[in-house]
């Protein structure tokens, strides 16, 4: 059971929930190589840290000698995922959905092992349904069973609109592991309803359910939101080695440790081995260093990750201005609040994110800490912002 149990602890290493943890085990009692099924609908062509998450669990796995299964769904894409969503997303088109799945091939191939990795296109096998398979689908549910998901409880209660493809969407994806005969589906934890109807249609074709592994939402830069584009606290896969320096280099301390739970390959025992060192009076800036540079090498190289960090040192920690500043010019009008400044100038993705790190003493104009959240700039105004150690713009009011 020493292997077993060894095995185990790598698996649920940062997971929210399994479900359920003892099929898993029967499972990998039989000793046989289990299908590990992961879909992604390629909705956006960019991939950002928190998707690769899941992606780490699935090189896990892959390291494991389980046989790993990508799913793009390029027919699921032209429908639309409805999870957390508070409105009816907008459909792709069919060349939206296969250029950027294209574009994620690239990316998860620089975590997973191409060579051990199938990678599957949905519409092999649900676009053949046809009208009639659709119908005898859409059979084995309820409407009732539909609203039971929180996201259409919410809509439907605040007299949002629900289009009927939306109910359709949890179907296919519980089909997808039909299709494939999945023993286990990773998913966000976001993904909860959509993961347990594969169970339940697996089961009612006759297949044993499979396990469902949900891995927990990554949080953005802020430490608050979750890591998205549309927050702008993400760190994208494809960015330049010295973007992501310096954004991992932004975290908080404590938020360093869910990003080396989450993200880092390095066992187990050695980051506990950090926390001892940090609680003994090493500065957590070294430890956070090594997070980047280790993120940094897996999207790009080593020497990549070794010169980021000398720009890092040479920009932030010598107290060097960047040479490359852009100049944001912006309309004073009456006289613009710092936070609105801020904000317009592309610095922090809100005015709530402005007086925050104004607060926390992350401003500075010209050189000098921002402490008043009320001032007010007015035409003529020109100097260098920073928010952080990363973040400049030289700012010009008219």
């Amino acid at each position: 059971m020493a292997d077993l149990d060894q095995v185990l602890a790598e698996i649920k290493r940062g997971t929210d929930e399994i479900l359920l943890e003892t099929d898993l085990i029967e499972k990998l009692k039989e000793g046989r190589p289990l299908k590990i099924k992961l879909g992604a609908d390629p909705t956006a062509p960019d991939i950002h840290l928190g998707h690769t998450v899941i992606l780490n669990k699935m090189r896990t796995f892959q390291e494991l000698g389980h046989e790993v299964i990508f799913l793009i769904g390029d027919f699921t894409g032209m429908v639309g995922d409805p999870s957390g969503k508070n409105s009816t997303r907008p459909p792709l088109t069919r060349e939206q959905v296969l250029a950027n799945a294209e574009t994620y091939k690239e990316q998860v191939y620089k975590i997973l092992d191409p060579a051990k990795t199938r990678i599957e296109f949905n519409s092999s096998w649900l676009e053949p349904l046809g009208a009639a398979g659709m119908i005898r689908l859409a059979s084995q549910q309820t409407v009732a069973r539909m609203m039971e998901r929180d996201d259409f409880k919410k809509r439907y209660a605040s007299g949002q609109s629900i289009a009927i493809h939306e109910f359709m969407y949890p179907l296919l994806q519980g089909y997808d592991s039909v299709a494939l005969q999945a023993d286990v589906e990773l998913g966000g934890t976001d993904q909860k309803f959509n993961l347990l109807m594969g169970r339940e249609l697996q089961k009612a074709e006759g297949q044993k359910p499979q396990t469902v592994i949900m891995m927990p939402l990554l949080e953005g830069l802020d430490g608050v939101k979750k890591m998205s584009k549309s927050a702008h606290n993400y760190i994208g896969v494809s960015e330049p080695a010295n973007e992501m320096f310096g954004k991992i280099m932004s975290i908080s301390d404590d938020l360093m440790w869910r990003y080396f739970e989450l993200l880092s390959f390095r066992p187990l025992e050695e980051i506990a081995g950090f926390k001892d060192a940090v609680q003994n009076g090493t500065n957590p800036r070294d430890i956070k260093i090594t997070l980047a540079k280790e993120i940094i090498a897996r999207f790009h190289d080593e020497a990549a990750a070794e010169a980021a960090h000398q720009e890092f040192i040479n920009r932030f920690q010598k107290g060097a201005i960047p040479d490359d500043i852009e100049t944001v010019t912006l309309e004073a009008g009456e006289g613009l609040a710092i936070a609105n400044l801020l904000k317009d100038a592309g610095l922090v993705g809100s005015t709530s994110d402005g007086m925050r790190m104004i607060k926390q003493g992350a401003v500075k104009i010209d050189g000098e800490k921002a402490e008043d959240n009320r001032q007010v700039f007015n035409a003529g105004f020109e100097a260098v912002v920073q928010v952080g150690k990363r973040k400049f713009a030289k700012v010009v009011l008219n």
